[in-house]
């Protein structure tokens, strides 16, 4: 059973060190075979420390909850609000959808979906984290519903998004779905 502890300086949310508790609880299960309920962190805080001949007494900043970010993102871009989706966006910021050329605006993906369907939406199945040194990647996935040009409705059509985030922005998407092949089959 093991039993972590966590010590932080002061100025971080409540949410932000729940956060961190839940990814440590989860780190370590990962490496650990013990249940959630064996599983135990905690946090302490520390007013003030040194290092490096420095004295510091406030923490650093939080990183952004990256799969929150993405769902914000999604919602922003099915609504076609798409200033507001672009302010989540890295300037570097490039999309890849299957059978289209990278994209770097979203106004570049209303204009090739415009082709494909009338309108789509998504209905989320999974939200997966993995974390690296200095970005996050989240995949989130489920099923499509939406309607055909000709005006018949679809749904149920599976996709996957792959995002990077990297400084609290979107920095690249990459999205795999079945609609061309669903699409071939209705002939």
């Amino acid at each position: 059973m093991p039993v972590i502890s966590i010590t932080l300086l002061p100025g971080y949310s409540p949410e932000t060190e729940q956060r961190l508790v839940q990814r440590v609880a989860q780190a370590t299960r990962s490496v650990i075979a013990a249940s959630p309920a064996g599983t135990t962190v905690f946090v302490h805080q520390a007013s003030t420390y040194q290092r490096d001949g420095r004295v510091f007494s406030g923490g650093g900043q939080a990183r952004v909850d990256a799969s929150a970010l993405v769902r914000q993102f999604l919602a922003l871009t099915q609504n076609r609000q798409l200033t507001e989706a672009a302010q989540l966006l890295s300037p570097a910021f490039a999309m890849h959808f299957p059978a289209s050329p990278v994209m770097h605006r979203l106004e570049e993906l209303v204009d090739w979906a415009r082709g494909r369907y009338q309108q789509v939406a998504k209905d989320y199945v999974h939200f997966d984290e993995s974390w690296g040194d200095e970005s996050c990647v989240v995949h989130c996935s489920g099923h499509l519903h939406g309607v055909w040009l000709d005006g018949s409705a679809f749904s149920g059509i599976r996709f996957i998004d792959r995002f990077e985030i990297v400084d609290g922005l979107i920095q690249r998407q990459d999205v795999w779905n079945d609609l061309a092949e669903t699409r071939s089959k209705r002939g």
